[in-house]
């Protein structure tokens, strides 16, 4: 490893894309630049990897041989050949529990299985929402507690904002400490093993390529970026960011609009 190497890890939403969801051709042409000259760009985002695939692909770190850190932190996928490298899952026996409390109270509960996102519950526009968004199909199961038999990376709840609010705050006191429990958004009830986060998980891949911590530039706009901006070698807060993650950060890159990216880079790496 050469002392000069860096690892760019950048959240996607609100950070990588624009409000159109896209990469812009300059931000594009300076992140093909960096892994050129040897660094290394990782993605760091909420989403399931098929959610983030089509991103990497192209940023081409399927072929310069970057990451994929998945599910808030919960899995790191190698691009180069779509293996896990880390993950932390929840044990299975905390199923029938998150299942009974969805299906008592009414509302909507997916996980993740294989390629696919799997419910057990009504359909509904959250979910969809979410299946679309990732580019994986929704399917329902109705042995959903027999067939969904492995340990899961995460579960997703749904529901009414207003809803979504107190079903959090009951299966936090159902949950916790064991397991994390929090809202992605105001309609989405997350809960994945305690501990997962996208530091935690950005520290193992550090030490998996032998990188200094730092040597590592994260940048990102939201909540779930808080930990690896507060975590980084330099710390990047975008800026249409929450307010606690400019409050944290090392440096205030332009907006996601604005290819704030390419400010990082040529400030930080070229």
């Amino acid at each position: 490893m050469t002392k000069d190497k860096k690892i760019l890890i950048l959240d996607i939403d609100g950070t990588l894309v624009n409000s159109r969801k896209e990469i812009t051709p300059l931000t594009l042409s300076y992140l093909h630049e960096i892994q050129e000259k040897g660094h290394i760009v990782a993605l760091a985002s909420g989403r399931p990897y098929p959610g983030m695939k089509g991103y990497a692909e192209q940023l081409g770190l399927d072929k310069m041989g970057g990451y994929a850190v998945s599910f808030n932190g919960a899995r790191i996928i190698s691009c180069r050949d779509g293996s896990a490298v880390y993950e932390k899952t929840m044990p299975n026996h905390y199923l029938k529990d998150i299942y009974n409390y969805a299906t008592e109270h009414g509302i909507g509960m997916v996980t993740y299985k294989d390629d696919m996102v799997v419910t057990g519950t009504r359909i509904d526009d959250y979910m969809e929402y979410e299946a679309r968004l990732n580019y994986m199909p929704l399917k329902h199961i109705d042995n959903f507690c027999e067939e969904v038999d492995f340990d899961m990376v995460k579960c997703l709840l749904t529901a009414e904002p207003e809803y979504a609010a107190q079903c959090e705050k009951e299966l936090y006191n159902m949950l916790s400490p064991e397991l994390n429990v929090f809202r992605s958004e105001p309609y989405f009830i997350e809960i994945t093993m305690q501990g997962v986060d996208k530091a935690e998980s950005i520290d193992h891949l550090l030490k998996i390529l032998d990188i200094p911590r730092e040597n590592s530039i994260c940048c990102g706009d939201g909540f779930n970026d808080l930990t690896m901006v507060k975590y980084a070698g330099i710390g990047v807060a975008m800026e249409n960011a929450q307010q606690i993650v400019k409050d944290n950060a090392d440096y205030i890159t332009a907006s996601c609009d604005d290819d704030g990216i390419v400010q990082v880079i040529k400030e930080f790496i070229l």
